[in-house]
Formats: structure tokens, sequence, C-alpha cells
């Protein structure tokens, strides 16, 4: 059974930090692109970022380029997303989920998969 799991969230003013991870299990880590995606109050499912098997080739939102950092570690089964420069509208639930993705592609949480809670506030 594949999981997904994230972590790391929590409350923050404007302007500050968060590293989210995701722990998976189930799956061949390396074999697979790593997408992180959001979902606001209210909102559907957002696509954010998106990196390759090897973690050489990273694509974002453009409202997150430059604040976002998506990376990987192949050994230990991991993704991870530092959030710098923290917005109010950048408030929602961040999964992590396997495949490549891109702005307007349609998104669909596997059951696996397990959020963490942003809240940026002040």
């Amino acid at each position: 059974e594949v999981q997904l799991v994230a972590s790391g969230g929590g409350l923050v003013q404007p302007g500050g930090s968060l590293r989210l991870s995701c722990v998976t299990s189930g799956l061949n880590f390396p074999d697979n692109y790593m997408t992180w995606v959001r979902q606001g109050p209210g909102k559907g499912l957002e696509w954010v970022s998106s990196i390759n098997r090897d973690g050489d080739a990273r694509y974002y939102k453009d409202s997150v380029k430059g604040r976002f950092t998506i990376s990987r570690d192949n050994a230990k089964n991991t993704a991870y997303l530092q959030l710098n420069n923290l917005k109010t509208e950048d408030t929602a639930t961040y999964y992590c989920i396997t495949g490549y993705f891109a702005e307007g592609y349609i998104i669909i949480l596997p059951p696996g998969a397990h959020g963490t809670q942003v809240t940026v506030s002040s």
C-alpha cells in the first residue's frame, strides 16, 4: 500500500518559513517524479511544484517561484518543500503525490496521501 505522509506544517506569520517533509512507503521512490499540491479553504486542489527523478529538474507554480524550493532524498524516500516568505494566500493543506503535474492539470489525491496544514496569519 502506497503511503505519502506529509509533515512540518504549522502556524506562521506572513514572511515566515516552514520546511515540509513527505515520507513515502510502498513505492519505488527513485522511479517517481514527485509533486506537491495544496488545497486552500473552500478551494480545489492546486499544483504547487514538481521534481524529476534525479532532482535536477524542478517546476513551480508562478505564484511560488522564488519563495518555495522543492527537493528530494532518494536514499530516504522523502520529498521536501521549503516555504519562505510565506503569504496569507499560501494557507492550505499541503500534500505530496507521485507523478509530474503542471498548472491546469487535473489532480486526484490517492488514498494514501496525508496532508499537513500550513496557516499563514498575523
